[in-house]
């Protein structure tokens, strides 16, 4: 161990010395590789334990990186990440040494290899092996790897288990070929005791995409047919299996895993030809505004599929060149420098370029198209700063005045739009002001009806803004609007709008009903105003001109046509003297009390009865008085019909043949009263039948 550390630390002093010596001269361009073509280390014992460090080796690809993925030829050694060796499982140095290869891939995904060499300083060969502790070792002369199969222990019953991984074994890319070409050699342990065919599956093999790889089956070697392409499929995984011929017990298959190693052989693409973006005008620099995306399908872990972006030009080249910045990692377009002015440069080309390979690989480009956006720095102006207007009274929605305005900023935008607001004047909320269609224009409605006689004038202040707030501070402009109300001879107006009274029907003829006054709001004209029936449907009514006074002109009747649930419904109108009169319309509803003036009626005209068991008919009949003054009713039988017929009262008036008759028809007197006591006679045809009972059938 002592001779171990002795020769790394004589390697180091080696290296300072090197490093001394060539301080002063100009350091040579990087070359990927390992630091030394082949590394002897040297252990003072045959058996050596699982885990044993036996030494490093060092790899640079000229990217700075420190850890990279080594493939040793031998399986029983792994080189870790950093470059340790380090066993996997036991070894014994039969022979005093061994030699391996050890591989890494450069950036480019080319191969480098170092030879690792281990020899036994002691000599000794008096130790033994361990059970259990042998597997793969090397030991073809061919120049791929073999894989051996792990052996059976001595006295074991089964295979033991493993602890160890075989490692990926790498095949670049768009290989040139001639093919087949040589992967790796699969070796039995039994090979010198038995004849042993060998055979590969899984995906690549035996399965879709079949014969892509093939093997030797009497020497075990693994062929690739054909060039292998990342981007498709960047990794297999197959069985390698061992049988003896004759039907010999198999080996365990053997997992192999080969990775597709990148080349440099896409080109970044952007997502889009031509990228839109905004930026408003006065934005500072760092304002992040837009985005590109380019994607590369080489490997994104190594520098193959890693894109940096970068502004190749600017369009047009002012104020200055350089207006705008690339986050060269995510594509990211920001404000480089300030003087976005709209007005000046509306837009601007970027060429924007995408390379791999920290920007000096494959490259594409794109274009970049900036819009540079208005910004609110213009406040927009009234035509004119005072307006003298005349708007009738008690007109709604009546357009008061529009009010042009300008604004420098560009048209159609939000900049541009505009917005009004009465900031004094509208104290009664008469008026409202919006936005005219052309979004340059304020117009003024009226919302409530404008009284002269309460206020002849009004004085509107009216301020008008863009839909978006200034980016600076502006003043802001406003416009008077002076607002004169004209005077119309209005209707005048009935105190009472809708006047409803009681008056009994029966009330006679010139009996005062109710009187209707008006008033003029017109208080400035002086208006003398009269006073007249406007409809009277039955003709009941007579109102005085000059004073309004309404009197029966002729009897009502509650029971009239014209009345509606006991309602008659009149129009007096009220009429000013002006000389383009006008009307006032008042409505009089007179509630008519009821007043037994119908004496009840029969309702039916005719009844039939059988001669043999006559059954009671019931009688119905007709009141045009309302409740109180019909029902409940009383009827007699009259004259000579009281020797025939005879009136029950049950629940209902019913009539009935007291006398057997023979088949013919008879008059029959009733007089009905109602509840009262007024009475009215009335004829019946009483007709009877020759048959009996409830069956009135007359014979003819």
């Amino acid at each position: 161990m002592e001779n171990f550390w002795s020769l790394q630390l004589g390697v180091i002093f080696l290296l300072l010395q090197v490093w001394a010596s060539g301080s002063c001269e100009a350091a040579p361009p990087c070359q990927p590789g390992f630091n030394l073509d082949h590394s002897v280390f040297r252990v003072d014992r045959r058996h050596l334990p699982q885990g044993w460090i036996v030494g490093k080796v060092t790899f640079d690809d000229c990217t700075g990186r420190k850890r990279f993925l080594f493939i040793s030829e031998d399986s029983r050694f792994q080189v870790d990440l950093d470059g340790n060796i380090k066993l996997k499982r036991a070894v014994t140095l039969h022979e005093g040494h061994t030699s391996f290869a050890v591989h890494a891939w450069d950036s480019n995904g080319k191969k480098l290899s170092t030879r690792v060499t281990l020899e036994n300083e002691s000599g000794s060969h008096s130790q033994h092996l361990t059970p259990g502790d042998t597997a793969g070792q090397v030991e073809s002369s061919s120049d791929v790897p073999v894989l051996v199969f792990p052996q059976l222990s001595p006295g074991a019953l089964s295979r033991q288990k493993r602890d160890w991984v075989i490692p990926p074994f790498n095949i670049p890319e768009n290989a040139k070929g001639p093919f087949p070409q040589r992967v790796v050699q699969i070796k039995s342990s039994n090979a010198k005791e038995v004849q042993i065919l060998y055979s590969i599956t899984g995906p690549g093999a035996s399965e879709p995409p079949e014969g892509v790889f093939t093997i030797d089956r009497n020497s075990g070697i693994v062929y690739v047919t054909q060039p292998l392409n990342r981007e498709a499929q960047d990794q297999y995984v197959l069985m390698a299996h061992a049988v003896a011929v004759g039907g010999g017990k198999a080996e365990d298959p053997m997992e192999l895993i080969i990775t597709v190693s990148d080349q440099n052989d896409n080109k970044p693409e952007f997502i889009k030809d031509t990228f839109l973006g905004n930026a408003a005008e006065g934005s500072q620099p760092g304002f992040q505004f837009m985005k590109v995306v380019a994607i590369d399908k080489d490997d994104p872990e190594t520098y193959n599929g890693e894109v940096v972006y970068s502004i190749v030009s600017q369009d047009p080249k002012l104020p200055n060149d350089n207006m705008f910045m690339i986050n060269s990692q995510t594509g990211a377009i920001s404000v480089a420098s300030p003087g976005l002015n709209r007005e000046k440069y509306p837009e601007y080309k970027l060429i924007i370029q995408a390379a791999d390979t920290q920007g000096q690989g494959l490259s594409t480009t794109c274009t970049a198209l900036i819009t540079v956006t208005d910004s609110n720095d213009n406040a927009p102006q009234f035509v004119k700063d005072s307006y003298t207007v005349s708007v009738p009274e008690n007109k709604v929605g009546y357009e008061v005045v529009t009010l042009p305005v300008t604004d420098n900023n560009e048209p159609h935008t939000p900049a541009w739009n505009t917005k009004y607001t009465i900031v004094k004047g509208n104290e009664g909320g008469f008026f409202n002001v919006s936005t005219g269609p052309n979004k340059m224009e304020g117009i003024i409605e009226t919302i409530k009806g404008l009284d002269f006689e309460a206020t002849d004038k009004y004085t509107l202040l009216v301020t008008v803004e863009n839909e978006v707030p200034f980016a600076t501070r502006l003043p802001t402009a406003t416009a008077t609007v002076i607002v004169h109300v004209v005077d119309v001879n209005e209707n005048p107006v009935l105190i009472l709008y809708q006047n409803t009274i009681v008056a009994p029907e029966n009330l006679p003829v010139n009996s005062e009903l109710t009187s209707y006054t008006a008033m003029d709001p017109d208080t400035a004209r002086m208006q003398t105003v009269w006073y007249q029936v406007g409809s009277d449907p039955a003709g009941w009514l007579n109102v005085s001109k000059d004073t309004g006074l309404i009197r029966v002109k002729s009897p009502m009747d509650r029971e009239s046509p014209f009345v509606r649930d006991g309602n008659y419904e009149a129009l007096i109108l009220a009429i000013g003297n002006d000389a383009c009169p006008v009307t006032g319309t008042g409505t009089l509803i007179i509630h008519l009390e009821d007043v037994n003036d119908n004496a009840p009626t029969i309702d039916q005209r005719e009844i039939t009865f059988c001669s043999e068991d006559p059954q009671p008919v019931q009688l119905s009949f007709t009141d045009r008085d309302g409740p109180g003054n019909a029902g409940p009713f009383r009827v007699e039988v009259r004259g000579c019909s009281r020797n025939d017929w005879t009136v029950e009262t049950t629940p209902g008036v019913h009539l009935t043949l007291k006398s057997k008759l023979e088949q013919d028809e008879y008059p029959i007197v009733l007089r009905v009263y109602d509840t009262g006591d007024k009475f009215q006679d009335s004829v019946v045809l009483g007709k009877v039948c020759d048959c009996k009972g409830r069956d009135v059938t007359c014979q003819t």
